[in-house]
């Protein structure tokens, strides 16, 4: 798929939908009752959560059809780009550390974190998942892989290069993280400051993106797998960089917009929204990259 100015228009506009259906109508399910706060997926409730989830796939389905016949590739924005505006209008983490002055507490909201970003990748595959069926119910689409198919997908080679891929992502991701989410100003040693919204956006899109062109690229796998890496990145950090003596030490001599990593200072939510854009972008960078070394680079 080539990036011309009609394939521009179609991401715009499957963009424009998730923006105006979630980003802005559907605010109020996760706007947090301080609007200093951050939004956490535990304070939206179970029906705003079953609410969310119908108005992603919906916004799926609807994709597709916007962006045809690229709707398997487009469709699947709309859901990011939607909860990349709750991302920009949600408080900074630092709202959430300065609240806390004691070490146990710190580390048992760090701890926390790790198990959110798999609600807001759930929210995503929502969305996936209107695409997918937007693609099956159209006339003369393909059935739906057989048990067989998928089976097969997932033996031998295939699992060891999605198992590689997962691990590749993770590390690839929390280390350009910790690169590209400094904030250069008042980060010093190894101590990350909080960074602004625009610098997290940059930051989460341009991790993930090279860590989905890596994938793509060595191992021919798709932006699924970077994403699915997403639910690691916490706890990976967690293990390597916040262990309980480190979270301790920072708790009690450093102020609560300073941590041990970047990634820390960046919320669940931004962490899933920017990081599916950029795992999209990633891919299709890796892509167009063979495709120039194939055909383009030699004249």
């Amino acid at each position: 798929m080539e990036l011309t100015w009609i394939n521009k228009l179609r991401i715009a506009a499957v963009a424009a939908v998730g923006i105006v259906v979630i980003g802005i109508l559907a605010w109020p399910l996760a706007a947090p009752a301080d609007p200093l706060l951050p939004v956490r997926a535990w304070s939206i409730g179970l029906a705003g959560s079953i609410a969310l989830l119908l108005l992603a796939f919906g916004v799926g389905f609807a994709g597709y059809f916007i962006a045809w016949p690229h709707g398997r590739e487009i469709g699947i924005l709309g859901v990011p780009f939607a909860l990349t505006i709750w991302a920009g209008r949600s408080g900074p983490m630092r709202a959430l550390t300065q609240a806390l002055r004691e070490p146990a507490e710190r580390e048992a909201l760090l701890r926390s974190l790790s198990f959110e970003p798999a609600y807001w990748l759930l929210i995503v595959a929502a969305g996936f998942a209107g695409v997918l069926t937007a693609q099956r119910v159209r006339p003369g689409s393909q059935p739906l892989p057989g048990l067989a198919q998928i089976k097969g997908y997932f033996r031998s080679a295939n699992a060891l290069n999605i198992g590689i891929a997962l691990v590749v992502s993770t590390v690839v991701t929390a280390f350009f993280l910790g690169v590209f989410a400094q904030d250069l100003c008042t980060s010093y040693g190894m101590a990350a400051a909080q960074p602004a919204v625009g610098q997290i956006v940059f930051a989460v899109i341009a991790a993930f993106g090279v860590a989905a062109f890596v994938v793509k690229k060595f191992l021919n796998l798709s932006y699924l797998w970077p994403a699915v890496a997403a639910l690691l990145i916490l706890p990976f950090a967690n293990v390597v960089y916040g262990d309980t003596q480190t979270v301790r030490r920072f708790a009690e001599t450093e102020p609560a917009t300073f941590y041990p990593h970047a990634v820390f200072a960046i919320l669940p939510l931004q962490l899933i929204a920017l990081g599916a854009l950029g795992c999209v972008t990633g891919y299709w960078l890796a892509v167009r990259y063979t495709y120039w070394r194939q055909h383009e680079s030699g004249q």
